[in-house]
């Protein structure tokens, strides 16, 4: 049995998902203290002039440092709006937005205290959209020491690390994109790009998109 450590992740990259999709179990840190500039609350999509990065504001902590569980979401800068209509315009034109975008919309209506349970409760409703069932469980202290059917992924699915070098295990398998012709195609955007321009057939590319570990398949 293999087992993958990860952070959460604000609708997280596709190479996230292909390591839920991958491993047999998938366990998520809540206790590694909290870092800005991450995935955990910052998600890239794709405009019509490149990414966009999309990103959640926090609770300052009246300590310097403070567990990814006790994150508090601000409602500075009216941020739910804002990245709904970001996403709205990214995709509106995509072959599936209109089918699920009821689906994302009440994220941006309800407010949530922690960043934690918003990010877990859109991952449930991803997984759930791509008919992904992953066994995921939730860290209940912080590890630093793994077995050899252990692999950590907290720290190298990161944006500001170049993936290619990073996770040489993920593969980023070429799909349709909207703006493909203008720009390109943008490689480990995140999953709800793959979502909106992919629908049903997200899952055979996150089947695609990471080398098997011995045991997982």
């Amino acid at each position: 049995m293999e087992t993958a450590y990860l952070t959460s992740a604000y609708l997280a990259p596709v190479s996230w998902y292909a390591t839920l999709y991958h491993f047999d179990h998938i366990v998520i840190e809540q206790y590694d203290h909290y870092m800005k500039q991450t995935y955990r609350n910052r998600c890239t999509i794709a405009g019509p002039e490149g990414e966009i990065a999309l990103t959640i504001p926090t609770v300052k902590p009246a300590e310097g440092k403070c567990p990814m569980k006790d994150i508090r979401i601000s409602d500075h800068g009216n941020w739910r709006h804002l990245h709904w209509n970001a996403i709205s315009s990214a995709y509106n034109s995509t072959p599936f937005f209109e089918y699920y975008k009821d689906d994302f919309r009440p994220f941006y209506e309800k407010k949530f205290e922690f960043l934690l349970d918003f990010n877990e409760e859109l991952r449930q409703k991803v997984c759930s959209l791509i008919d992904l069932e992953p066994k995921v469980f939730y860290s209940d202290e912080y590890k630093t020491e793994f077995t050899p059917h252990e692999h950590d992924f907290r720290e190298i699915i990161h944006p500001k690390k170049d993936f290619r070098v990073a996770d040489p295990g993920f593969k980023a398998i070429p799909y349709y994109q909207v703006f493909d012709t203008r720009n390109g195609f943008t490689p480990n955007l995140s999953i709800i790009d793959l979502l909106f321009n992919m629908g049903p057939e997200s899952l055979l590319v996150l089947a695609k998109s990471r080398d098997a570990v011995a045991g997982t398949l």
